[in-house]
């Protein structure tokens, strides 16, 4: 019997997408310290778990392009984190603005990011026989019947109580 569950999130969801990409794999000296930038900061953040980090997943979309999607506890977390002086991340950033006004990263590396913070309602997710993963890693993970069976109840889960009603149509 496959074993089915979902994600125990609650309220909005902050996802952060972030990522380089290798231009120039002869570049090492320009690409690598990028990416040992990214990993320290993820221990970083592993070992201070009040800055918010719910959990992160390290990917890699081909052999120039690697990223992380990470999950925080709110918007205001990941913004203290992102412009906080203690932390790796502003010095990071620092040295990697320093060096693209001298035009030392041009053509070498590519850097970016896109962040999403998604209403409740707005997402859902099922995992079958699958450990906690994703969105369940960050916020637990329960059996599907608890959100529903079908994806459409799942996406009406309202976790303040306030259960969506079904829409009725109204005839004339």
């Amino acid at each position: 019997m496959v074993t089915r569950t979902t994600a125990d999130a609650k309220g909005d969801v902050v996802v952060l997408l972030i990522g380089m990409r290798i231009n120039r794999f002869r570049a090492v000296r320009v690409w690598l310290p990028v990416m040992l930038a990214m990993l320290r900061m993820l221990r970083e953040l592993d070992k201070a778990p009040e800055r918010g980090l719910r959990s992160h997943v390290l990917l890699t979309a081909s052999p120039r392009t690697y990223y992380v999607v990470q999950y925080w506890e709110s918007k205001e977390k990941l913004y203290a984190f992102a412009t906080a002086p203690d932390a790796f991340h502003h010095k990071a950033w620092a040295q990697l603005n320093r060096k693209e006004r001298t035009g030392k990263l041009r053509g070498q590396v590519g850097i970016w990011h896109e962040a999403y913070i998604v209403p409740e309602g707005s997402y859902e997710a099922i995992y079958g026989d699958m450990p906690a993963f994703g969105l369940a890693a960050a916020h637990g993970q329960i059996p599907l019947v608890k959100r529903g069976r079908y994806a459409k109840d799942r996406f009406s889960y309202r976790s303040h109580g306030s259960q969506k009603a079904p829409v009725t149509e109204k005839t004339g």
